[in-house]
């Protein structure tokens, strides 16, 4: 387990989304999206649990019609996970998601007809305790934001942000600041500037991410790109990594990206080498197998796999437990340190011996918070 030094984050208001904290120093969390309709209230339900098995802390359902804001209810209900509804236009279906009892809404108040409308949902907001966040993507400007875009008068980042503190002065004029903002273009450089720019005009927590960010491979590289830079930049409150594909797999690299910027654990941490023409052993299915068991841990230690046997325990001796092999033999180290060497055919099964182990040394020791720690 390697020491890191915290990132410096901005200091914002801090809002509650159910259970969750966001801002104000609370550690970042991370969301999904349901990929369900969300009138099919039972499968919306089986992809919440899924995500809450994977770690995710909040979970924002689509509610483009009135069907699926009436099913909300069971859902809110039933589900382990803090739920934001998201809402477009017609502030009777935020008045619905609200009663139902979701616990945000992804809202732009600008969109909706009348102010008599915006008021009576953010009257209601108000009475459930439930934050709203103003979300401006790049590909959904106004036609005035665009216009003044394509007259030369504003870059997109300085017209999502002007459009994003309109939409907060309108919640504002209302009387609320329960506020996240999203400012997301699927151009990373462009993400990163506009949430660069609006750092320095509100005090308002950040949900943070690249959208339309693409397929699990290339949308994994852009928004680890993107979401990193914004990491170091200590912007990020609240992150979600959007995909073509499984939510469970946003959820899951989104983990594993605060994970290595030292914001928070997504259980053990996995370290393996390349490879190289000096391996000898099926390096890549053993760091395979060993990232699956470890799915379902929530140790907090770094687990190496690596293919040399003369090297591996010493470009690895930061981690907790680790294998190394090489023509025919496996090494199992704990610490740098070898404690096992055995046949590559034992190399697994001597491994989760000796991480049993290690786990039931783990549970003996005090909490880290403990008065005797």
């Amino acid at each position: 387990m390697q020491d890191r030094d915290p990132i410096p984050r901005r200091k914002t208001r801090r809002i509650r989304v159910g259970r969750v904290p966001i801002g104000g120093g609370a550690p970042i969390s991370v969301q999904s999206m349901t990929k369900t309709a969300t009138r099919d209230a039972a499968a919306t339900l089986r992809q919440i649990e899924a995500l809450a098995s994977a770690k995710c802390d909040i979970v924002r359902v689509a509610v483009p019609e009135m069907q699926d804001a009436d099913a909300l209810a069971e859902i809110c209900r039933r589900s382990p996970l803090p739920v934001i509804a998201d809402i477009h236009f017609d502030y009777r279906l935020a008045l619905r998601a609200l009663e139902a009892g979701v616990d945000g809404l992804r809202l732009n108040p600008g969109n909706m007809r009348s102010r008599k409308h915006v008021k009576s949902v953010v009257a209601l907001a108000a009475e459930r305790k439930a934050p709203i966040r103003i979300g401006v993507n790049a590909g959904s400007l106004s036609k005035g934001y665009r216009e003044r875009v394509e007259a030369g008068q504003l870059s997109v980042a300085e017209a999502m942000v002007e459009s994003a503190l309109e939409h907060i002065a309108i919640l504002e004029d209302h009387g609320h600041r329960e506020i996240k903002v999203s400012l997301k273009a699927s151009d990373v450089m462009t993400t990163v500037r506009a949430y660069r720019l609006l750092a320095k005009r509100c005090e308002y927590p950040f949900h943070v991410g690249i959208t339309e960010a693409g397929t699990i491979r290339a949308g994994t590289i852009k928004s680890s790109a993107g979401i990193g830079v914004l990491l170091m930049d200590g912007l990020c409150d609240t992150i979600r990594v959007s995909l073509t594909g499984d939510p469970v797999e946003e959820v899951f690299v989104g983990r594993k990206l605060l994970q290595a910027f030292g914001e928070g654990r997504a259980g053990p941490e996995l370290i393996s080498c390349p490879t190289c023409g000096r391996r000898d052993i099926d390096i890549v299915g053993l760091a395979d197998q060993v990232e699956r068991a470890l799915a379902s841990e929530d140790l907090d230690i770094t687990v190496a796999v690596m293919g040399c046997e003369v090297n591996g325990p010493g470009e690895a001796r930061d981690a907790d437990i680790g294998i190394a092999g090489g023509a025919g033999i496996g090494l199992i180290f704990r610490g740098g340190q070898i404690v096992r060497r055995v046949k590559e055919s034992e190399i697994l099964p001597a491994f989760f011996e000796e991480l049993a182990l290690l786990k039931a040394e783990i549970g003996k020791k005090p909490p880290k918070n403990s008065p005797t720690s």
